[in-house]
């Protein structure tokens, strides 16, 4: 038996200030903030959609919100306003390097292709923890809360849920972890309460390492 272990990534494992992306990503296009939101972040059909699989891939993607907003900012200067929203948070990330010690690990970010081709680089912190296993929902064709994100994620680890453990900061994304049977976390900030968690969900299935 293998457990998995999966963590959300913003506000878990990145402080994520989605306004400092904001202004960034305006700085870069020189599109007004208000206009950002309106045009894309407000639209279901747009970044909601990204995050469900909605888009054929990071160019599909990048060339869609360049023509509905109506900017020419590069793919780098995207990533780059990205990134700028976020900060690791290490105790957190020291919880998630913990949970590899038991288990496997995976990250489970609701985000759209774009994000997910640029993973190592917007959170270098968890390569070192995660390797390859930085997943953004539109791998899986559906977002959080969505149970088939978390149906897709099991099968595609080939992990029964009994043996999976989630942590989120967001009730309704535990709820939908939680329907198809995966043991939950709710992360409030509190890192070392999410340690042990993870310790506590490990003992339970009879995995209990000795500390790295």
């Amino acid at each position: 038996m293998t457990l998995l272990f999966v963590f959300d990534m913003d506000n878990v494992l990145y402080d994520y200030d989605w306004m400092a992306r904001m202004r960034a990503l305006s700085a870069a296009s020189g599109i007004p903030v208000p206009v950002l939101r309106q045009r894309w972040w407000l639209d279901p059909t747009r970044e909601m959609h990204a995050e469900a699989g909605g888009f054929d891939g990071p160019d599909h993607y990048l060339d869609t919100f360049r023509r509905t907003v109506g900017t020419g900012v590069s793919e780098a200067d995207w990533v780059a306003a990205r990134k700028s929203g976020m900060t690791a948070l290490p105790d957190s990330i020291a919880a998630a390097r913990r949970a590899g010690e038991l288990g496997r690990v995976s990250l489970l970010t609701n985000n759209g292709p774009l994000v997910h081709k640029h993973l190592a680089h917007l959170a270098p912190d968890l390569v070192p923890i995660f390797g390859s296993e930085l997943r953004a929902s539109s791998f899986y064709g559906a977002r959080k809360p969505d149970p088939l994100v978390f149906e897709r994620m099991l099968e595609s680890y080939d992990s029964p849920a009994a043996d999976t453990f989630f942590a989120d900061d967001l009730v309704e994304n535990v709820a939908g972890a939680e329907s198809v049977g995966i043991t939950t976390h709710l992360f409030d900030g509190d890192a070392a309460a999410m340690r042990a968690a993870i310790e506590a969900f490990a003992e339970s299935r009879g995995v209990t390492p000795a500390e790295g």
